[in-house]
């Protein structure tokens, strides 16, 4: 099925804004000021579902010197949506998965006045281009299990190819709940190719089936996010979600595609009525450009905080690697009555349960609690790490993320505070305790109740390993000293559990899971 419709007419954007915030400031007549509206997105042209490609053409690649079959690989069915996520099919849990080509008038934009570090930026429309990107949507298969939210993660293009980190690591929550998840190709990257590493981009995965795209680059791509969100939260003809009404809406993304969203916060949002919140993941202290080359080049400050002047919250998750590795200010971003910042103790940028775990976790098993050492970073063997890599505390943290944004933009009710990973006194490193964990930031049982050393930090190897962070396994006498009985490791694991889970740092249900591990362990 294929529903056309002609692209809003971006060339009213600024006159309609300046005129709905004239109109915003002045008075009805019981003298209460007038509320501001703000315009809406681009309505783009809706294709789909997609279905086809597949041919002979498709999934074969050399990646620098290895040649691999991703329908090998990542378990895939050509024909079916490409992406980095999941290794089953989502209707073992409940879900439907659908793909669709969106295209329309995509817009850059352009600072007018300086972006200084504080995040409150002020921009104007600056070139348009034609685009055609496509969607892909995972949604329950039975309407009445729909919570009413849809979270839209721009998917992340640093590997070279569209992958949902955080659709991975907070998956189990999100279908649990019923959420809608959206995976937007908001990125030229992940379309057209060139990406920095590697080039696994959809139309040289499959030509057949992508050929038609067109992404006119990363200038571009905060509005083709935006007209993204819009065909999802208020469809006009085709409706993505079929039928499905949002009531809610939330914005995430991790690594680089966080730093778009701080961009996209601090510049867009603020002048587009669409989304309710936002999950920003490990952007480290800056935030990427709000135009670039062939565009007029406008880069933003390092460091780049997220504005404290919007009404929408913003929950902001960090590990102890974007301390350090990537550029977080010495003194951390403060909370706001819009903003939680949650440093997560013992957390690396990407860890094992991202790329060995999670793409299995069908939500049940407490066995994702084991901790494990394993110096893979990617299921092909490209990535392979010197030590083991971080098996830490993240996922559990990240859902517990998004269940309490949801709650705070549904009920007012703010998410809770932590205080962040302590830093020496010239804020050059993290301080640690006895077993080199950090002190401070966000507590769990990973580091309240330790087996391991886990860090964001002292990592070697090839490619992105400087991301994927350690764990040390103890000794047995260490082990011994800690926990005399078996009855002393659970004790401790409960106890430590249930704190983090009642300072609303993991969810009840995945605390359960926890637990339930620890009583396995052997």
């Amino acid at each position: 099925m294929t529903h056309h419709c002609t692209p809003g007419g971006r060339r009213h954007y600024a006159a309609a804004l300046a005129l709905l915030l004239t109109l915003g400031a002045c008075s009805d007549s019981d003298n209460s000021p007038s509320p501001i509206v703000k315009p809406k997105a681009d309505d783009p042209v809706v294709e789909g579902p997609v279905t086809g490609g597949g041919g002979e053409n498709c999934c074969k690649l050399s990646i620098g010197p290895i040649k691999v079959d991703l329908s090998e690989l990542l378990n895939y069915t050509p024909g079916t949506p490409f992406y980095a996520g999941l290794y089953f099919d989502e209707a073992e849990l409940g879900y439907r998965e659908t793909e669709y080509f969106i295209s329309g008038t995509a817009t850059s934009y352009m600072a007018t006045d300086e972006l200084r570090e504080d995040g409150v930026w002020s921009i104007q429309p600056a070139d348009t281009a034609p685009f055609k990107t496509r969607i892909v949507v995972l949604r329950p298969e039975n309407a009445t299990d729909f919570n009413g939210t849809a979270v839209v993660e721009w998917f992340n293009v640093s590997g070279g190819t569209d992958a949902s980190p955080d659709w991975v690591q907070m998956h189990t929550e999100l279908v649990r709940k019923g959420y809608v998840w959206v995976g937007v190709s908001a990125q030229s990257a992940g379309v057209e190719g060139g990406g920095a590493v590697f080039d696994v981009s959809l139309k040289l995965v499959d030509p057949e089936r992508y050929g038609s795209l067109n992404h006119p680059g990363d200038s571009f791509s905060y509005d083709i996010y935006s007209q993204a969100a819009q065909a999802v939260r208020s469809p006009v003809g085709l409706d993505p979600l079929d039928g499905l009404e949002v009531k809610t809406l939330i914005g995430v993304g991790e690594s680089q595609s966080a730093g778009r969203m701080v961009t996209y916060v601090n510049a867009i949002h603020p002048t587009i009525g669409l989304f309710d919140g936002f999950l920003i993941h490990s952007h480290g202290g800056g935030s990427a450009p709000l135009s670039q080359d062939p565009q007029v080049a406008v880069p933003t400050p390092r460091p780049s905080f997220i504005r404290s002047d919007l009404p929408q919250p913003v929950i902001d998750v960090e590990t102890e690697t974007d301390i350090l590795r990537l550029g977080t200010p010495a003194m951390p971003q403060p909370d706001a009555d819009n903003i939680r910042l949650w440093e997560v103790a013992g957390n690396a940028h990407y860890d094992a349960y991202g790329v060995v775990k999670g793409p299995v976790d069908r939500g049940g098993d407490p066995g994702v609690a084991q901790v494990i050492e394993t110096r893979s970073g990617d299921a092909a063997g490209i990535i392979e790490c010197d030590q083991p890599i971080n098996d830490g505390p993240g996922h559990w943290v990240l859902k517990a993320a998004i269940a309490k944004l949801n709650h705070w933009i549904r009920t007012g009710e703010p998410a809770p505070s932590a205080r962040p990973i302590t830093r020496n006194d010239d804020a050059t490193d993290l301080l640690r305790d006895q077993f080199g964990n950090a002190v401070g930031g966000v507590r769990t049982p990973y580091v309240d109740a330790p087996v391991a050393t886990f860090s964001g930090l002292g990592q070697t190897g090839s490619s992105f390993c400087f991301l994927f962070g350690t764990t040390a396994l103890f000794d047995d006498d260490t082990l011994a000293t800690l926990y005399p009985s078996r009855e002393a490791y659970i004790d401790a694991i409960d106890a430590s559990t249930n704190s983090a889970v009642e300072k609303g740092f993991i969810l009840p249900e995945d605390g359960e899971l926890i637990k339930a591990q620890a009583r396995r362990a052997q």
